[in-house]
């Protein structure tokens, strides 16, 4: 099954979710985060390791000294309305999305 939509002046659209943020290429800036009205991804530290210490508070929390840099999360992505605000901010381009018709519902 397909699900397009149709914008105000009958342009059909086809929504495509956000499903994955690529951690070796994401550099933390957070700009999907803040056009993001859906919270469908947060802000995580990981260490020297790779390893995600989790969610990023907004304070200058540093995880005991472990925080190496701040990565992009794809932590809620049933919430995503695939609107796709998030990929045109995206400077490295290091998201994956999938059309509606494409995931199994």
């Amino acid at each position: 099954m397909t699900s397009s939509c149709v914008t105000r002046d009958g342009t059909k659209w086809m929504p495509e979710y956000l499903t994955s943020i690529d951690q070796l290429m994401c550099i933390g800036c957070g700009r999907c985060f803040k056009v993001c009205s859906r919270e469908v991804m947060h802000p995580h530290g990981i260490d020297d390791a790779g390893e995600i210490l989790g969610v990023c508070n907004g304070e200058e929390d540093d995880f005991d000294g472990e925080l190496n840099r701040v990565i992009m999360v794809v932590d809620f992505p049933g919430r995503c309305i695939g609107c796709g605000a998030c990929a045109r901010v995206c400077p490295k381009n290091c998201q994956t999305h999938i059309a509606s018709g494409t995931i199994a519902e």
